[in-house]
């Protein structure tokens, strides 16, 4: 079934490139709303079950076990990757669904860059955009927050940085080693944090001392 779907999307037949609206369906003759208030596309859509497709934790796409090597086939696949609020991945056309495994996040930041930019008060803030390995780019701000999960047990950080609603790229070693060095002290509920600025928003990474012990 994924097969078949994979050659669908190449060729706009699954409805990924031209929007095409389901023909019939349990609402048929009913006026369904297009989408939710938070854009979410609300149509009655047929679930297919499992896909068979895996990204690994390299960001890696991978379909039956075999790689998938076409980037622009992996880029049309992200561009309908959805996540449930339970945590599940979903590639959800206008008429399809089916659900797919990812074993940590679906995308990688590799490329970081940094500026001064006027964010509309006049004054210059240092603004962090970030590019993924699909070559997506997206600058952290309120709304693409950078996070960094600590584990409880060494404080070893996972960083990931939001590039969609419910979707986040991991944020390899290089470029959190550039995020630490652009890193400044705050306080924070009485803590002295190390963490970075971007569009006037901060974003802790851990309080000063651990980070350089979990380093070590």
């Amino acid at each position: 079934m994924a097969r078949g779907v994979a050659d669908k999307a190449v060729n706009g037949e699954a409805g990924v490139q031209n929007g095409m609206r389901p023909a019939d369906g349990p609402h048929r003759g009913a006026a369904v709303p297009a989408a939710s208030p938070e854009g979410r596309d609300l149509r009655p859509k047929h679930e297919v079950g499992n896909y068979a497709i895996r990204i690994d934790r390299n960001g890696a796409w991978h379909h039956e076990g075999g790689l998938i090597g076409r980037k622009e086939l992996v880029c049309l696949f992200a561009s309908v990757l959805r996540r449930d609020p339970d945590g599940s991945y979903w590639l959800e056309t206008p008429v399809e669904r089916g659900r797919i495994e990812v074993e940590d996040a679906p995308f990688v930041a590799v490329e970081l860059w940094w500026k001064d930019c006027d964010c509309g008060d006049g004054k210059p803030r240092q603004c962090l955009t970030f590019r993924t390995n699909l070559d997506q780019l997206v600058t952290a701000d309120a709304e693409h927050p950078i996070r960094v999960h600590l584990c409880p047990k060494t404080r070893e950080p996972r960083p990931y940085v939001t590039v969609r609603p419910g979707l986040e790229a991991k944020i390899n070693r290089a470029v959190f080693y550039e995020l630490v060095a652009l890193g400044q002290t705050e306080m924070l509920d009485g803590r002295e944090v190390l963490g970075v600025w971007s569009e006037g928003v901060f974003f802790p990474i851990d309080e000063i001392g651990a980070l350089d012990v979990a380093a070590e």
